[in-house]
């Protein structure tokens, strides 16, 4: 018996369909939704994102300005044209592509971006806000992986959620977002001692490590809903955390590489978007 795909196309689809609504709703409202992306550098994937991001933008019906700088562009004009985008009642959210030019400080340049513009939700404010349950801006990666589960008919409420991997970006966040949830958390790291021993006990399983196919069936408990949070470049395209084959086997439920996590980040930086008008209108 094979686990139940968390199919993170149609759950994305779904999202989209609301965005799409409610920027109409906005619209008519003489609001026009604008998400302005800032790339210092020619990096190819960067420059890749930044359509990807213009063409989903378009696909809903938000506005959206890609500002390139060059890669020699100083820090402080970096942090002046932020400053202008902070400052622009036309811009209600403001992105920046990393990786960054190596002379400029990346911590510095994302703590200048408005906490009420950081869709990407990376300003310490932010971070605060997901500590203490408050109402602020939220990365879209562990988003993604608590609306996967909801949507998909999840009930995470009194759940033992394992998290493989504490990352900025994707594990730390997902510890609150998942306690918000009342679900009761551990989260394992490189110096976790016998990893499999607490993956076992998880009824909920989100991998965001990085390392492909770490995440062996024998760690799983069966029937256990697993969210793969990793995107790892293999020979022959992409893959996630967990060996996806053989753990789909013992799973109840599980979310593929591609096809899963990763195909809602857009779609919720959009929701993210329309939050921050909310938020920038005192709503």
């Amino acid at each position: 018996m094979s686990a139940t795909l968390l199919d993170g196309k149609k759950v994305a689809a779904a999202i989209r369909e609301e965005v799409k609504a409610e920027v109409a709703s906005l619209r008519e409202q003489g609001i026009a939704p604008k998400l302005a992306v800032v790339l210092v550098g020619d990096d190819p994937a960067s420059v890749v994102y930044a359509r990807s991001k213009e063409k989903a933008c378009g696909n809903v019906g938000i506005d959206f300005e890609l500002f390139t700088m060059p890669a020699s562009t100083p820090e402080s004009d970096v942090l002046g044209l932020i400053e202008r985008l902070n400052n622009d009642p036309a811009v209600h959210g403001i992105m920046i592509e990393l990786p960054l030019p190596k002379h400029i400080d990346k911590k510095k340049v994302l703590e200048a971006v408005a906490p009420i513009k950081d869709v990407d939700g990376v300003h310490p404010i932010n971070r605060g806000y997901i500590l203490s349950g408050g109402d602020g801006l939220f990365p879209a990666t562990p988003q993604s992986c608590i609306e996967l589960m909801l949507r998909s008919g999840i009930e995470l409420k009194g759940k033992n959620a394992v998290i493989v991997g504490r990352g900025e970006t994707v594990g730390k966040p997902l510890v609150f977002m998942l306690l918000n949830q009342n679900a009761t958390v551990t989260v394992c790291h490189t110096k976790t001692a016998d990893l499999a021993y607490h993956t076992r006990q998880a009824d909920v399983l989100i991998a965001a490590v990085g390392k492909a196919k770490m995440i062996k069936a024998d760690m799983i408990k069966p029937g256990a809903i697993v969210v793969d949070a990793g995107i790892n470049e293999i020979e022959g395209g992409i893959c996630g955390d967990v060996d996806f084959d053989a753990a789909k086997e013992v799973a109840g439920y599980i979310s593929p590489v591609p096809g899963g996590v990763g195909s809602l980040t857009t779609v919720l930086i959009q929701k993210n978007v329309l939050k921050a008008v909310r938020l920038q209108q005192g709503k």
